[in-house]
């Protein structure tokens, strides 16, 4: 990725180890107010995007028909950790639409939650597909299949419900899908600029909730993700520890391979970054450095400490170095 602005640096003895550069745009009511990088880079948002996923069910009237909470719209858009609650709201969800595990198509992976891997083994348990990071994802995508009576393979590039949030993604980024590949959980995932992806974000943090169908939708979302910051993703995740450090006033979401974005209602501003490299220290880091500046997160508060300004130590407990915003990011 050519272009990218340096912004996040980790150092230790005294000396520069790494840097992490990447791509970032803040876009405001006005359009685009800053820019770090090239907004133009095309990437994969992976599951930064599960919110624009999620406006289909929502849109639709699938989200109502079944009686869906903001708990559930919150999951919906989650890469959860698979705890036990997870796991069971998902459960829960699939026997409201007559399904079951197997209907899922995002495939079977161990829990990241210890609590629950460690439940499975001792009970010599196997995972399923609720334990996926993306099944609550998924269980939406069943919903809004069921409500259209559309066929078993959501997952298909062809299927009804792909069209219409291939439709959906470049309503919300004003700009034509770039093309697109197949994410971690079988879902197709298309690709964007920086740029349109901030746009996005942007229209969801715009949202009243007094206007038509997607901005109810988006205000809903939106404030369903930062109302259950434990069902984006779990406990030690950095999206849920960072919500609430904004005292559920921000919904921010991460994505594979170092997307992050933000959705700040308050001041009708979106923002998404990519770290170049991929790396998820960076992307956090990178994010936490944005939401300072904006004053939506303090950072002497622990969950921000955690991913850039604080103490880096070892196992034993021993100062190792610290991770920073580099020179000029993001100033």
């Amino acid at each position: 990725m050519s272009g990218a602005h340096p912004m996040v640096e980790l150092w230790r003895g005294g000396l520069l180890e790494s840097t992490h550069a990447g791509h970032a745009v803040i876009w405001g009511p006005g359009g685009i107010e800053d820019v770090w990088g090239d907004p133009a880079t095309v990437i994969f948002p992976r599951s930064s995007c599960k919110m624009i996923q999620a406006l289909p069910l929502v849109e639709s009237g699938a989200a109502d028909a079944v009686g869906l909470t903001d708990a559930h719209l919150a999951l919906a858009c989650a890469s959860h950790q698979g705890e036990a609650r997870h796991v069971k709201m998902a459960g829960d969800w699939l026997a409201t639409l007559g399904l079951a595990e197997p209907a899922l198509r995002c495939g079977v992976h161990e829990p990241y939650d210890r609590t629950e891997r460690n439940r499975l083994i001792k009970a010599d348990e196997s995972p399923c597909q609720l334990h996926n990071n993306c099944s609550g994802k998924h269980c939406g995508f069943l919903t809004v299949t069921r409500h259209l009576g559309a066929g078993p393979e959501y997952v298909e590039i062809d299927h009804p419900l792909q069209q219409a949030i291939r439709q959906t993604t470049e309503e919300v980024t004003a700009e034509a899908v770039a093309g697109w590949g197949v994410d971690g959980c079988s879902a197709p995932n298309f690709a964007m600029s920086v740029a349109g992806l901030a746009r996005a974000m942007q229209a969801f943090a715009a949202a009243s909730g007094s206007g038509g169908v997607r901005d109810r939708a988006m205000h809903r979302l939106a404030r369903a993700m930062a109302t259950y910051p434990e069902l984006v993703a779990g406990e030690g995740r950095a999206c849920t520890e960072l919500m609430r450090a904004m005292d559920h006033k921000v919904a921010i979401k991460t994505g594979a391979e170092a997307v992050f974005v933000a959705i700040l209602p308050e001041q009708k501003r979106g923002i998404a970054l990519k770290i170049a490299d991929g790396g998820t220290r960076g992307a956090e880091a990178a994010i936490t450095a944005l939401l300072v500046r904006a004053g939506v997160l303090d950072p002497a508060h622990p969950a921000a400490l955690k991913r850039l300004g604080g103490r880096q130590t070892n196992w034993r407990g021993i100062e190792t170095g610290r991770i920073q915003a580099a020179p000029g990011f993001p100033d």
